[in-house]
């Protein structure tokens, strides 16, 4: 009896794996077959949420599902990158990952609660882009040479937004303060818009932001603008210097986001959804849009990707401990 009672057990657990080898491929084949969640870990107004946003809208053709975003802030980028770290892994949870939350979360955070290359799959990287110092408009020095000497010579006396730890703008304007040895007092604001709520009013001195949403702002004579980020000029702002050309050498910071899925996610899914954002970045009316608005496209293969995540991931973490910065 107790044969036949192991024989039928066995049986039963043969059935069930067979079961649901038999699901997997069915469940590849109709993904996916409801609403998709793209987690942006920033408040909206910024490059992360636009770039969300766009591909919310972009790949619902490729993909026959709508995408929805989910602003999830807090800690700069940390809480909404958390959220799709521990997110189940089936391909219905995306987060729009860069510079920020892929890299500079490591070397800011004792304990961040998740890996950037253990604990996500790059589905691809979307574009690059530049910060710009900027300023209010009646702020008297109009150089960063005077902003720095005028720093030096009154400390404490000019203050610097932050959108938040661990944003690119929180990053570069660390990096300003470490390669001027000046003394700017940070205002931390969550996120881009507050931050520049106050800085048009006149409340706070100097902002450093993503260029293609400080560009509006520049234009319209509201804000000044000192120097870009970025490795060359800005083709939004190509009058205005970089960091090196306007006398600081080694502010330079490239940033760079892309789409990001649980790494356990299914690999059926994985390519669907790496075929999908290909053709949305193959579209001449996405690469225009995207280029009008000072991103310059990143065009790379998984394994390139892949690569090149990792490589960020080690890196800024490394500058971060070598430039003093101790994560809290």
């Amino acid at each position: 009896m107790q044969q036949v009672i192991s024989r039928r057990r066995l049986g039963w657990c043969l059935a069930a794996a067979l079961a649901v080898v038999g699901i997997v491929p069915a469940a590849a084949q109709t993904f996916p077959d409801h609403t998709i969640r793209i987690i942006v870990p920033s408040p909206p107004g910024g490059g992360y949420d636009l770039i969300g946003r766009l591909l919310s809208e972009k790949l619902y053709p490729e993909l026959g599902q709508p995408l929805v975003v989910e602003n999830r802030t807090g800690a700069g980028t940390l809480v909404g990158t958390q959220a799709a770290a521990s997110a189940a892994p089936d391909g219905y949870t995306l987060l729009v990952g860069g510079l920020a939350n892929m890299a500079f979360n490591a070397g800011l955070y004792k304990e961040p609660r998740y890996d950037a290359v253990r604990d996500f799959t790059a589905i691809g990287l979307v574009g690059s882009f530049s910060y710009a110092l900027v300023g209010r408009r009646d702020l008297p020095q109009h150089t960063l040479k005077e902003i720095i000497g005028y720093a030096h010579a009154n400390p404490g006396k000019l203050s610097i937004a932050s959108a938040g730890t661990g944003t690119g703008q929180h990053i570069a304007s660390l990096m300003l303060r470490q390669l001027t040895k000046s003394n700017l007092v940070e205002v931390p604001y969550k996120g881009a818009q507050p931050a520049y709520t106050d800085l048009l009013g006149g409340r706070v001195d100097l902002f450093f932001d993503n260029t293609t949403t400080a560009q509006p702002l520049a234009d319209a004579g509201r804000i000044q603008v000192y120097a870009t980020s970025g490795s060359k000029r800005d083709t939004l702002m190509p009058k205005v210097p970089t960091g090196p050309e306007a006398g600081v050498d080694g502010l330079v910071l490239d940033g760079w986001i892309g789409l990001f899925a649980p790494s356990k996610t299914p690999a059926p899914a994985v390519a669907k959804l790496r075929t999908a954002l290909a053709k949305v970045m193959q579209s001449p009316e996405t690469r225009k849009r995207l280029e009008s608005g000072g991103w310059r496209i990143i065009d790379m293969s998984p394994a390139q990707t892949e690569a090149f995540v990792k490589a960020e991931a080690v890196k800024w973490p490394l500058f971060l401990r070598q430039a003093g910065i101790k994560p809290e």
